[in-house]
């Protein structure tokens, strides 16, 4: 990145007294050579005590001031006070906001130092990931499948890296995990088997574990069937893909994916996905990540690093609800800013039902392109019924994975029991997707006081099949926004990477355009179903100010505010205004977390 230019506010107040030195001169033009040379003496004196002060890195001052030349730059999310042209941090918070004048007469010149952002540049708030899967992107890393145009492409990346890394080709006893197929995308949309990884002389007899896109299967090789039979015939919540004669093939759908055996992670693994995803999501700007589904081992791993003082990055925990273990409820306790405010956990996580990709969404309706099956709910009706109501009572935050629409209305079904006897503001259950959902259902999840937490890239990902899968109606209430906040909804925006791009832009983009990186969409050039792109605005606020209403943070996090934590992003132009087309040309200059440069610098 360009470096970025750096001065003091005091700056200002010299430019103004030297303005007046030369309207003197004007007045007075027989100064003495020997005025003139005190002055010239002074002005250099001053403007090297100003440099000095610019030199210092920001992890070392207290108080210093970010603001940009160009006007009111910076986005502050707040209502009161939209745009500014500076913002005054004071250690770990925002402690003014204004322009260079009010700013410059409210504090000491000798005090504060001032960093000026590029022309271009813009300033907003740090930037939430409202869905994510933290150590799963670190572990997509390894083996990413992407790339995988066909199934033959797929089984050549897994190939190919056996033969990159010599310990794993001469070992064949060593486990093979990767991420990212996708069988919509492949020329036939069919599921792939473990006889067909088993042909490739290269992998045959190695324990391979492949996650889809979607995370909502497992494309196993004949080593794990084995290592894990003999499988149930029948998995409530989940399919164990089975041939014509019975057997399985080496696809487990949803819950069924338990069944397959995988290594234990290592703290060294937790540790080196942690560290990869961290990398990744401060580079990006983003300050605030939501995990989506922590099992008891995670949950553990970011206590010791905030513990230690380790999370770089802040973290809002769901900790995963498995109906096998007995209720928790009401003997845990949930972890509230710990790590000096970095690591929060006060959800649950539930799963509902499955994915629209995979087909196992729960439908009112049989599929549009197989009429045999609704989908299923991965769990329960009366489990559903049972828990979700006894979580809030007991104080906790639900988050309900639903991605039909009848999936999401037996949700609603459940939170409206449960919200009688509560304060929702208390609570604020969310909506993990609402992907698809009935007009009369969208207008609970706003009456309700229900968070959307949504994700704008699936659209995206999924607009080129999805018609297909649902018919021509139903598809209308896919991934509804705009629909959804008319109807009083708030929208918390995220990713769910690894599914999606990490890139928070790539969302923004997504949202108020509703197009593919390439500007195309199978509705035309102005987005598929145009009227569902939301503001830039309402993107922005999404993953910034009801990104931390959504984690209970709103009062200390998402919008550029006195009083804050000084959490925010210096982006190369203004997403706010150009162009669509070059939103995605944005890049990030520095990311900042409690006034600390953790990316980039000024």
């Amino acid at each position: 990145m360009s470096e970025l230019r750096r001065r003091n506010v005091a700056d200002s107040i010299q430019k103004r007294t030297q303005t007046n030195n030369d309207a003197t001169q004007s007045v007075l033009p027989s100064t003495s050579v020997a005025l003139k040379m005190v002055l010239v003496v002074s002005c250099l004196s001053v403007s090297a005590f100003f440099w000095f002060y610019t030199q210092v890195p920001l992890t070392s001052l207290n108080r210093y001031a970010i603001c940009s030349r160009s006007g009111a730059r910076i986005y502050t999310v707040d209502d009161a006070n939209p745009t500014v042209q500076c913002l005054v941090i004071q250690d770990e918070f925002i402690v003014d906001t204004g322009s260079l004048d009010d700013v410059s007469a409210r504090w000491s010149a000798s005090t504060l130092r001032v960093r000026y952002v590029d022309d271009q540049s813009i300033v907003v708030p740090g930037l939430s990931d409202s869905h994510a899967h933290i150590l799963e992107y670190g572990a997509n890393q390894q083996l990413p499948l992407e790339g995988g145009e066909s199934i033959n492409q797929t089984i050549a990346l897994v190939r190919d890296y056996i033969m990159e890394h010599l310990d794993i080709y001469h070992n064949t006893s060593k486990f093979i995990e990767g991420w990212g197929w996708d069988h919509t995308s492949w020329p036939v949309e069919e599921w792939p088997t473990a006889d067909i990884l088993d042909e490739d002389p290269v992998i045959r007899g190695r324990p391979v574990v492949l996650q889809s896109k979607d995370g909502h299967a497992l494309w196993v090789s004949k080593t794990v069937l084995q290592w894990s039979g003999p499988l149930p015939e029948d998995v409530e919540g989940g399919i164990v893909v089975r041939d014509a004669l019975g057997n399985p093939t080496g696809v487990l759908l949803d819950n069924a994916q338990q069944l397959a055996k995988r290594p234990i992670s290592t703290e060294d693994d937790l540790r080196r996905r942690f560290e990869i995803t961290a990398k990744d999501a401060l580079s990006l700007g983003l300050t605030s990540i939501h995990d989506a589904g922590l099992r008891p081992v995670s949950l553990e791993f970011f206590e010791r690093q905030a513990a230690e003082g380790l999370l770089p990055i802040r973290i809002y925990g769901m900790r995963y609800f498995d109906e096998v273990d007995p209720y928790w409820g009401n003997i845990s306790k949930p972890i509230i800013n710990a790590g000096n405010g970095r690591l929060n956990a006060r959800s649950v996580k539930i799963f509902a039902d499955g994915a629209l990709r995979s087909g196992g969404a729960a439908l009112y309706e049989p599929y549009h392109d197989n009429p045999r099956t609704k989908g299923f709910m991965r769990l329960d009706e009366e489990v559903l019924h049972e828990v979700v109501p006894r979580f809030l009572k007991d104080g906790w935050q639900v988050n309900v994975h639903a991605i039909g629409d009848y999936a999401n209305s037996i949700v609603l079904d459940t939170f409206e029991a449960g919200l009688r006897d509560v304060n929702v503001t208390a609570l604020r259950p969310r909506l993990e997707h609402a992907q698809i959902l009935r007009e009369e259902d969208m207008i609970r999840v706003g009456k309700l006081g229900v968070i959307a937490s949504v994700q704008p890239t699936h659209a995206i990902s999924d607009m080129w099949y999805a018609e297909g899968r649902l018919g021509p109606e139903r598809v209308k209430g896919l991934y509804a926004f705009r629909s959804l906040l008319e109807h009083g909804a708030r929208l918390a925006l995220g990713s769910d990477f690894p599914v999606e791009d990490m890139n928070p832009l790539s969302g923004f983009y997504a949202a108020v355009t509703r197009l593919s990186a390439d500007g195309v969409s199978p509705k035309g050039p102005s987005g598929w179903f145009p009227e569902q792109c939301l503001s830039r605005v309402q993107a922005l606020r999404g993953m910034t100010i009801d990104a931390a209403y959504a984690s209970f943070m709103e009062d200390t996090l998402g919008s550029i505010t006195p009083g804050k934590r000084a959490d925010f992003v210096v982006l190369s132009q203004d997403i706010m205004t150009v162009s669509t087309d070059q939103i995605l040309k944005t890049r990030v200059q520095a990311t900042f977390i409690d006034g600390k440069p953790v990316y980039g610098s000024l």
